[in-house]
């Protein structure tokens, strides 16, 4: 028999949603102005330097943002340790919060942050892990991209301007069903009893926090509702701001890695600052040259046999029979370099059908000219000598060898 649903007694005194967005705005900005300006004052104007980049991850929990934050470090090219809120929260006070499955007040949440940020080691990036979980963290959010943008005007054009940079912010949600969540709270606090006991029993190894939350399917629920009730709602209202990823981290370990590195994916027309991007955009980008390099190698060869045969000919025979055979002697280490003094390679159209060939057949080829001066006539009035150029072609060939696969 299943308990009966409680009965919702409604609030006497509801409070319009709208006002209440307002409510949550003027708190924000008494909030993180109060910080800035403490802040300001710490530190100088010129020294509010935030990361570039913030990778902003909120999870359900049981969703594995601590195993997943490395792959997301890993994408972006950050080698910083990642900023877990939870860890900065360490009073009293807050554990005491934490421990029922509650939150931390704003004001102490913003400060901490903000102040962690101005570290030097994350000028680059940083991944802030649980944050924002609240409306009013996610106004001053956007007040601090705003004032980061403020600041990047204020000194673009002075010598300080590589400290203010434009900034790039994503969301990134980790979800996961109620059952998933409670299940693996409710797992992570099991495995963290047997590896204490472990620890105590040998002295080997640290001993790990052991959430209440983790040891109760009750309160496991709370904290997946509290999750859903207030820090889902609050990420999703940055949807339309900011780059926003939605992970599903139902799946293992390797499904949900692929799916991160595919939603980071650098994009340099977002990233860049625009000057430098308009610098670099003429460039082709690696990808589109290797979208179509097997047709363009296909076309080449083609034209080669239709317009060129007899050189082509002449180029294939030379491959097969002075090159192949060095090549197959060197098959285990997979690199071998052949010389050659053939006048057909002084024509830069050999030279290209001898690298296109190699390309298509799996190879890499690199070919260097070296210009040896070789004695050809003593003048013995003079005393001069006369020298003849020698022409040397160092065919380079790389390819997978058989030490690769046995390793």
């Amino acid at each position: 028999m299943t308990d009966p649903e409680p009965i919702q007694v409604p609030d006497p005194n509801p409070i319009d949603p709208a006002t209440l967005h307002d409510l949550e705005i003027k708190d924000a900005q008494l909030i993180f102005n109060e910080v800035w300006e403490v802040l300001e004052e710490e530190f100088g104007r010129a020294e509010l330097r935030f990361p570039k980049e913030l990778i902003l991850l909120g999870g359900a929990p049981g969703s594995g943002k601590g195993t997943h934050t490395r792959y997301m470090l890993k994408s972006r090219g950050l080698t910083c340790a990642p900023i877990v809120v939870s860890g900065l929260l360490n009073s009293p006070e807050a554990q005491k919060i934490k421990d029922s499955g509650g939150m931390v007040g704003d004001r102490e949440v913003i400060e901490l942050i903000l102040r962690e940020m101005l570290k030097p080691d994350y000028r680059d990036g940083a991944v802030l892990d649980g944050f924002p979980r609240t409306h009013v963290q996610v106004e001053c959010l956007k007040l601090l991209v705003n004032r980061m943008n403020q600041l990047r005007r204020e000194f673009y054009d002075s010598a300080l301007a590589i400290h203010f940079r434009k900034p790039i912010i994503h969301i990134m949600v980790l979800f996961v069903d109620e059952r998933t969540s409670i299940d693996r709270q409710l797992k992570r606090g099991e495995q963290n009893i047997a590896h204490n006991k472990e620890v105590e029993e040998t002295g080997i190894g640290r001993i790990r926090e052991i959430r209440k939350t983790d040891l109760s399917e009750e309160a496991a629920r709370h904290r997946y509702r509290v999750f859903k009730e207030k820090t889902w709602e609050a990420l999703q209202s940055l949807k339309e701001i900011y780059f926003y990823h939605f992970i599903n981290a139902n799946g293992t370990i390797e499904e949900v890695e692929a799916n991160i590195i595919r939603e980071l994916k650098y994009q340099s027309s977002l990233e860049l600052d625009p000057r430098t991007f308009d610098r670099l955009r003429h460039l082709p980008l690696a990808s589109e040259t290797v979208n179509h390099a097997r047709q363009d190698l296909v076309r080449r060869l083609d034209s080669y046999e239709i317009e060129h045969p007899e050189l082509f000919h002449r180029v294939v025979d030379f491959v097969r029979e002075r090159v192949m055979p060095i090549v197959l002697r060197h098959a285990i280490s997979g690199r071998a370099v052949v010389n050659s003094e053939d006048n057909m390679l002084e024509d830069p159209a050999a030279l290209a059908m001898l690298i296109d060939i190699f390309s298509e057949r799996g190879y890499h080829a690199v070919v260097d000219l070296q210009r040896i001066p070789v004695p050809w006539r003593f003048d013995p009035e003079t005393h001069l000598i006369d020298c003849r150029e020698k022409k040397i072609y160092h065919i380079k060939i790389y390819f997978p060898g058989s030490e690769i696969r046995r390793g």
